[in-house]
């Protein structure tokens, strides 16, 4: 069945419990700064008033159908593309299954593209119709005149609305009796954009079929029963975050949307909701042990004792980090899911909560998936041989939309190449070597920046560290780290050059730069930003002994 009949049951059978939960701890910060209400203004009332929102299951299922039978009125057909720009809240899943239900192909778009990359994946995707919120104004009044959209709605207050857009709130004058569109899995269902990291965004088709599948998968890697709790806090717009709330949306589990990274606000939130699964990327689970190592947070301050689940994915993690978690909450489950949204996100590789002793491995093929390690010439390696992982299952795309050669260079008898450098070892667990584009070659060596970066992380001073290759004369290229210390730690090239010494020489990183790392909404490390800002810059070089 269609992913939009999980809904469809959810409200049938838990109508009255809550489904969804939003909440902006900006909001609660004004609380604390502000406990007077008389002396807020009347815009601040509605903030203080807005820090906690809510939705039960039938109000969803209604809001969702309002919104299909909206877009049925203003003739979106089965292949309209329609697009959603907005942070995290309350009213985004119901909007992605108002359009869901209406038939046509859902769009989600990545709330940190500049107002040209916005104009980029319109035209790319082809898109007719886009639902956007107040944070994105100003990016959409500067390309007015270059986009052609055939309605722009806005989703916020009345007085924040611009002109040329529609606002949202007319959907909810319309029928919340379900859409008479019948769906079936080989119907196309949405339009996902590819992080980037590797260059222009390509725009990703997948069907229903696809998006049921990633509900199952989610599931039984995690097992979320209607008493659990998830809080998500990665964008909505993200396979990942996602697909890893469709197992809530499986099992009837209520959801909580956090909007905000910081250390105290997630702690704070999963102690208020009872949170019982949590899903973080690498940053955000290293600043959670930093403040509690420095004694900024407490976990005495917290009630914590629901939480039986930390999941990690969309990045490679470091095994020092799992290790210093473990000491800090041993009560914990721990998984890792590797994916990509050209594989429906989450889940095609999964390590699983009883393979805690293969930390750092990114597990073996997930629930109904194939995997394989290949060569260049796609013929399977031998165990423990680097080569590029590729994977089969119903959550493998069907292309890069309108981009046959992208497609045909990735998509092979099925069998979906990532670009992905992996091995295998003995026990048939899967190890992420690298991205393919990332290899550093020196002298004629392979270097794999994640098993430099591995490494480094394990150094007590450094928070994160980047390593890319730089263009050599002799060499061909060498390794550069880019190196961000913890906050309040002062640390010496002296210091890391020796803490290297242990690692081969020619995997040294023969450059280092101080800097802050950037990553991308997704945790994933912006290397073509990195090479961009630093191929030609001045560096502190690493003196060696070669």
């Amino acid at each position: 069945m269609p992913i939009t009949e999980f809904l469809a049951r959810n409200a049938a059978h838990y109508g009255d419990e809550v489904a969804l939960v939003e909440v902006n701890p900006e909001i609660k910060e004004l609380e604390r700064q502000k406990r007077d209400w008389k002396e807020m203004s009347l815009v601040e009332r509605n903030f203080h008033s807005g820090y906690r929102k809510s939705l039960t299951w039938h109000a969803f299922d209604e809001q969702a159908n309002q919104f299909a039978n909206y877009l049925l009125q203003n003739e979106v057909k089965r292949d309209t593309k329609v697009a959603i720009l907005m942070m995290n809240c309350i009213e985004w899943l119901p909007i992605y299954f108002g359009v869901l239900k209406s038939g046509a192909v859902v769009v989600p778009m990545n709330f940190r593209y500049s107002a040209e990359e916005i104009a980029y994946c319109l035209e790319l995707a082809d898109v007719d119709i886009l639902i956007f919120g107040p944070e994105f104004v100003s990016r959409m009044n500067a390309i007015q005149e270059q986009v052609k959209l055939r309605m722009q709605l806005f989703v916020g207050e009345p007085w924040e609305r611009p002109v040329y857009a529609l606002p949202y709130a007319l959907a909810s004058k319309c029928s919340a009796k379900p859409p008479l569109v019948t769906l079936h899995d080989a119907d196309v269902a949405a339009i996902y954009f590819s992080s980037g990291t590797t260059g222009f965004p390509k725009a990703i088709l997948h069907n229903h079929l696809a998006l049921v599948y990633s509900c199952e998968v989610e599931h039984a890697h995690h097992g979320q029963a209607h008493d659990d709790v998830f809080l998500c806090i990665p964008p909505l717009y993200h396979t990942g975050a996602k697909m890893h709330w469709f197992g809530s949306l499986l099992s009837g589990g209520r959801a909580v949307l956090l909007r905000g990274t910081q250390s105290r606000w997630i702690l704070e939130t999963a102690s208020w909701e009872g949170a019982s699964v949590v899903w973080l990327l690498v940053p955000w689970a290293q600043d959670i042990l930093d403040a509690l190592d420095s004694g900024e947070l407490k976990l005495g301050d917290y009630d914590l004792k629901g939480w039986r689940l930390m999941h990690i994915g969309a990045q490679p993690v470091p095994p020092s980090l799992i290790r210093r978690w473990k000491e800090r909450f041993p009560g914990h489950d721990y998984d890792t899911n590797y994916g990509l949204s050209e594989s429906i996100g989450p889940g095609c590789v999964h390590l699983g909560v009883e393979n805690i002793h293969k930390v750092g491995a990114i597990g073996v093929a997930g629930y109904k998936w194939q995997t394989k390690i290949v060569d260049e010439q796609g013929a399977t390696v031998n165990r423990g041989e680097v080569g590029e992982l590729a994977v089969k299952g119903d959550g493998v795309m069907l292309e890069y939309y309108k981009d046959p050669e992208a497609t045909a260079a990735v998509l092979r008898d099925g069998w979906l190449h990532t670009g992905d450098m992996a091995r295998e070892d003995e026990d048939g667990f899967i190890y992420l070597v690298d991205r393919k584009k990332d290899v550093i070659i020196t002298g004629g060596e392979n270097l794999y920046p994640v098993q430099i970066e591995d490494f480094m992380r394990a150094h007590a001073k450094i928070k994160d560290v980047a390593v890319i290759g730089l263009s050599d004369m002799r060499l061909g290229e060498i390794a550069c780290a880019i190196v961000e210390i913890k906050p309040g730690m002062d640390c010496t090239e002296e210091e890391i050059n020796e803490f290297c010494k242990e690692l081969p020489r020619y995997k040294r990183p023969r450059k280092l730069i101080f800097a802050p790392v950037p990553r991308n909404a997704t945790g994933k490390i912006e290397k073509p930003k990195l090479r961009k800002q630093y191929a030609g810059g001045s560096v502190v070089e690493a003196q060696f002994n070669r």
